[in-house]
């Protein structure tokens, strides 16, 4: 992978980070504000975060795993 590639996948990994981050708060202030008359939006609210954290344990994978072959064929 080359420096350019392994910096967008950091650039990616910093967003999906954000993004997982977001929806969490959404989860937590839906939880914390509107419960129990917002119960509906649980399920579609507790999804979007769900799927946010999944995106970064991929993008976050890769990531550690590109940096371990960087480093290794730096040695």
């Amino acid at each position: 992978m080359t420096e350019e590639e392994l910096k967008a996948l950091q650039k990616q990994v910093r967003k999906a980070k954000r993004i997982a981050t977001e929806k969490a708060g959404e989860l937590h202030d839906l939880v914390e504000d509107s419960l129990p008359a917002g119960y509906k939006k649980l399920p579609a609210t507790a999804d979007e975060c769900y799927a946010a954290c999944q995106v970064w344990e991929k993008l976050n994978s890769e990531l550690i795993a590109a940096e371990t072959e960087s480093s290794g064929t730096e040695a």
